[in-house]
């Protein structure tokens, strides 16, 4: 009954471990990430929603919508609208320890047996394993090294209760029987010898709370427990007499009964011991999923160990790496949408496997490593090509993604008055609309004025709110927008906006910077020039004569450009133009 009990904790043990390993599956489990660009736009966040929304109806398997920055007071409205939730936050695609092979080796209680741990060891041919507590924390590391040292205290007879061990561990280690006594019950006093001699010497070297291994000569065996042993093993198959028995028991000294002879017995108790005392509790080296690998190599090379303990971000165990699992390092799964250049792409995107990329700007400086699937079309909004795909697919859009589509649509094409707007973008928009059951008009105006209520924002997150750098030649340019229905606030936003420009300018390492206010309903943009020859690139750019302005008393580097409202269609190819002539 006693060894059905140890059996059944054992088993709820090992069930607990199994259910963590479970959730370490789903911890690392290699899932694609669909993202859109820095500083996201209602565009960028809504069609990495839908678009991983699409992938996952198609192909059955899991995809990710993340945003490479934060939401903006405009895509925060339709997300609450429509009720979807803000997709996960990731700021850095460079590989990390999560997208690596993880060596899922168990973890193991700190109260077994360096014999079963051994054994552990040579079935998942590792020379580490992880002690875990039952809450999933790490308690430490048992190596082989560790392991081998146990040998060496051959001298230190009392040893086995130095370590604290229990009469179970010495039961599973010799395939024993316990006769009397509790096999929860620890050996923690007293030494371990072997009663070779006769009762009469026995009594010179047996010392109360002695572990004694012995024969089935019942005069040593009585001997043994009179003498105050806490435990007597006898080998060799020995029976054990009631009369040994009831004594033993009246005086709390374990029996326990093995086949193994004498010398066998001996030899293999060690490593009946707990592996808590020889394991290393101490200074361990440990890395966590999210660490990045190019910061944890230099770590593993300065030191000698073989394998390295992986905790998740609240310090659960999850596995074990070695340098050898970085050398067939993948990086993560990645698709674009809305972009395709790499300065306005996620920091690391070098280091990520690229799968496709889905956009509407011009070609820009992505690289990939392989093929990949790149869909780029004319149109106003990365939103309408998505739903040509789902329409493709024959895949059923719902109302809450449809809401997001339209919205994307809505705001990329300013309620198709940009002249990026195609009648596709439209037609899209519309029906859309319908899908969800909205006026898309009404529903535009408040969208609209959301995005453009600025009171409770800082001059920085107003700059970078929609803001991207663009490359022509060896020259960097920064342009950041926003837009508005209140023409009296856009004017407010100019000295704030000027001011800030300067140290923007600086900390972005770019060579000019511009920010448009632009008025929805004038459909009007001022254009803030910051940088040398920012303001004469502009006037170039739009054929506005700088020298006739400053004498006309244009004192503020700011041009106004009617009917410029799209940064992609209007102002970028005409400022590019203008640089390279």
């Amino acid at each position: 009954k006693k060894k059905r009990c140890v059996k059944n904790e054992r088993e709820k043990d090992e069930r607990d471990i199994q259910l963590r390993e479970g959730e370490m599956e789903q911890e690392l489990n290699r899932k694609t990430m669909v993202i859109g660009h820095r500083n996201p736009d209602t565009d960028s966040i809504c069609s990495a929603i839908c678009y991983a929304n699409l992938k996952q109806a198609v192909t059955g398997e899991e995809y990710m919508p993340a945003r490479a920055g934060h939401v903006s007071g405009e895509t925060q409205f339709v997300l609450d609208y429509f009720g979807a939730e803000e997709p996960q936050l990731v700021e850095d695609v460079r590989t990390q320890v999560r997208d690596i092979e993880i060596r899922k080796t168990k973890g193991v209680a700190d109260n077994i047996s360096l014999k079963k741990a051994w054994n552990i060891m040579q079935e998942n041919n590792v020379v580490t394993i992880p002690s875990v507590r039952e809450d999933g924390t790490l308690e430490g590391l048992i190596t082989v090294g560790d392991i081998t040292k146990t040998y060496m205290n051959i001298y230190d007879s009392s040893i086995l209760s130095k370590a604290n061990t229990q009469y179970s561990n010495i039961i599973e280690t010799l395939e024993a029987d316990l006769i009397i006594g509790s096999a929860e019950a620890y050996f923690d006093q007293g030494k371990v010898l072997i009663a070779a001699a006769n009762p009469d010497l026995m009594e010179f070297y047996i010392e109360p709370h002695d572990l004694v291994i012995l024969g089935n000569r019942y005069e040593s065996q009585l001997c043994a427990i009179e003498m105050g042993a806490d435990c007597i093993i006898v080998c060799e198959g020995a029976g054990v007499s009631m009369t040994i028995k009831k004594i033993a028991q009246e005086r709390g000294c374990t029996i326990i009964a093995t086949t193994y002879d004498t010398y066998t017995a001996a030899r293999l108790i060690n490593q009946s011991m707990p592996i808590s005392y020889f394991m290393t509790r101490e200074h361990l080296i440990t890395f966590n999923s999210d660490d990045y690998i190019d910061e944890i190599r230099e770590v593993m090379a300065s030191k000698r160990h073989r394998d390295f303990p992986i905790l998740d971000k609240d310090g659960y165990y999850l596995g074990m790496i070695s340098r050898r699992n970085l050398l067939g390092a993948k990086g993560k799964q990645v698709i674009l949408v809305d972009h395709n250049e790499k300065n306005q792409a996620v920091a690391g995107i070098e280091n990520a496997e690229i799968l496709e990329i889905i956009d509407h700007h011009r070609l820009g400086t992505i690289q990939t490593m392989s093929p990949v699937f790149f869909r780029n079309q004319p149109l106003g909004c990365t939103a309408t090509i998505i739903y040509q795909m789902y329409q493709e697919a024959g895949i059923k859009v719902e109302p809450k993604i449809a809401g997001l589509l339209c919205s994307a649509i809505v705001s990329d094409t300013l309620l198709f008055r940009s002249p990026t707007c195609t009648p596709v973008d439209e037609m899209a928009a519309r029906a859309l609309a319908d899908i969800a059951g909205i006026d898309i008009e009404k529903y535009a105006m408040e969208m609209f004025s959301a995005g453009s209520n600025l009171k409770d924002k800082s001059d920085e997150e107003i700059f970078y709110q929609d803001f991207k750098r663009f490359t022509s030649g060896k020259v960097t340019i920064g342009v950041g927008q926003i837009t508005s229905l209140n023409g009296g606030e856009l004017d407010k936003l100019k000295g704030r906006m000027e001011a800030f420009m300067e140290k923007a300018l600086e900390n972005n390492g770019l060579n000019m910077i511009f920010f448009m206010l632009t008025n929805i309903l004038t459909e009007t943009t001022e254009l803030i020039c910051e940088g040398q020859g920012a303001l004469q690139l502009a006037g170039k750019a739009f054929h506005q004569d700088i020298e006739l302005l400053e004498e006309e008393g244009l004192k503020e580097p700011v041009l106004r450009l009617p009917g410029v409202v799209s940064r992609k269609k209007q102002l970028i190819p005409e400022l590019m133009l203008a640089e390279q002539e």
